[in-house]
């Protein structure tokens, strides 16, 4: 989750709750992830398969040439779509429970969104090089625009921030829908049994919540930004 340098400077009505607010349902998303995926990877998934196998047979029914290979870290799954690679963590990738299989279906959706062309993931990788800048160097333009009394500075910063907004709003499609992806082929290939699949939903379902808490921080990030860049205009 993005938080700005200059978020905790001054007070300005709602904002500065509103942040404490987003830093709270942060903790208790990241906790709540970690306690859904730790629950389910308790739960073996009947078939017996293990992710890393669930995977390459999701890949050759989509007739995908992409890899799949063990990473380190807990839960860094992902894929990479420079390499061609799906990189599944060490509680992943030999793991046949519920949480794993969920976790590795989830990352070829994402694999069948690139190969589709899938348009909300298209968007988010033109805004990416402007949403880096912005997380970066939009406070520290917002700064220099108010010590040299430039608005228009300012709000060059604030836009560039905008970027950032975007991409994590842009995001939130993406997650949804490659989950939504991973269960149907989970389902369609007879990898979880009926009872199964609210199981896999519900790891699925923690996980997103995070990208909707980063988004919101980056809301009242942006706000909190423009609303600084107005202060130096009225002063």
């Amino acid at each position: 989750m993005y938080i700005s340098p200059l978020m905790f400077a001054g007070y300005d009505g709602w904002l500065l709750p509103a942040l404490l607010g987003v830093l709270l349902l942060s903790f208790w998303a990241q906790s709540r992830v970690q306690n859904t995926f730790k629950k389910y990877s308790k739960v073996p998934a009947s078939r017996g398969v293990p992710a890393c196998s669930v995977a390459n047979a999701l890949l050759r029914n989509e007739n995908s040439t992409v890899q799949v290979t063990p990473v380190g870290g807990n839960l860094t799954d992902h894929f990479d779509p420079r390499t061609n690679i799906v990189g599944l963590s060490e509680a992943v990738y030999n793991d046949n429970s519920v949480a794993a299989v969920a976790v590795a279906a989830h990352e070829i959706g994402h694999v069948m969104q690139y190969e589709e062309g899938y348009l909300p993931i298209r968007l988010r990788n033109a805004v990416l090089p402007v949403a880096n800048i912005g997380s970066m160097a939009a406070p520290w333009i917002v700064i220099a625009g108010l010590l040299f009394g430039s608005y228009k500075l300012s709000l060059i910063g604030v836009i560039l921030f905008g970027a950032m907004l975007l991409f994590q709003v842009v995001t939130l499609p993406v997650e949804f829908n490659a989950s939504s992806r991973g269960i149907e082929m989970l389902q369609s290939g007879g990898f979880l049994s009926y009872d199964e699949v609210p199981q896999a939903k519900a790891v699925l379902r923690a996980a997103a919540f995070t990208y909707v808490v980063a988004a919101l921080a980056s809301l009242v990030s942006f706000l909190r930004l423009l609303s600084i860049a107005n202060r130096g205009r009225r002063n």
